[in-house]
């Protein structure tokens, strides 16, 4: 059993609502967990980024291939950062693709959620996911409001789930735990403008929510 949580691991456990099983911002979850990818591979030193080495993708990402990262997950998206120099925001889609799934079957593995099996009609089989062991998510949980109730002075790993919970814009979601307000926007903005990676999911973000703004317009006056 792997001790220490992964910082996407950390994520999508805050983005999951006990109560209904769902994960919050769905639509664009891929680009927020392959975001957490590479913020964790960036603290580990495992990848880098030239502010001057920019393309239409945004920032290209440079593997470190000194010290490859020892968890499978990492590993397997440092050999993809390393087989090809790409922009981030291309990075994004390829490494996100498919981890919600990876991600949801470590946290059942580690006893934080659970999955049920049942049938609908009789007929047709569904996969129900449902928190289990809650006491690590309120352990993150109570370190996120610290830091954006309080104002204490985050770590590196908190300064990354509140910088990419602000840049997916499911921040609000955790209404409940911490009361959203212009407060706790400006100050989780800050901490997303810290990193080159945060900033690349909030682009990605902005980019589809315009896109599917623009098809919905069409739309309704078509």
């Amino acid at each position: 059993m792997r001790n220490e949580t992964l910082i996407v691991e950390d994520l999508l456990l805050l983005m999951f609502d006990d109560k209904s099983g769902t994960i919050a911002g769905e639509g664009t979850l891929y680009y927020t967990l392959g975001g957490a990818v590479l913020v964790e591979l960036a603290l580990g030193k495992h990848v880098r980024v030239d502010e001057n080495d920019q393309g239409l993708n945004g920032l290209r990402v440079h593997a470190v291939t000194a010290d490859p990262p020892v968890d499978p997950l990492l590993r397997a998206a440092h050999e993809k950062i390393a087989a090809r120099k790409r922009g981030v925001q291309t990075l994004l889609i390829e490494i996100g693709t498919g981890m919600r799934e990876t991600v949801l079957d470590r946290l059942v593995e580690r006893g934080m959620l659970r999955q049920e099996t049942k049938r609908t009609l009789g007929l047709f089989r569904t996969t129900v996911t449902k928190a289990a062991d809650t006491g690590h998510k309120k352990a993150l949980m109570e370190k996120v409001r610290a830091v954006l109730v309080d104002g204490a002075e985050p770590d590196a790993r908190t300064t990354a789930l509140v910088g990419l919970l602000s840049a997916s814009g499911t921040l609000p979601n955790l209404h409940r735990s911490i009361p959203w307000s212009g407060k706790i926007y400006t100050r989780a903005k800050e901490l997303e403008q810290g990193s080159w990676g945060a900033e690349a999911v909030n682009a990605a973000v902005m980019r589809t929510v315009a896109a599917t703004t623009v098809g919905t317009a069409i739309a309704a006056t078509s």
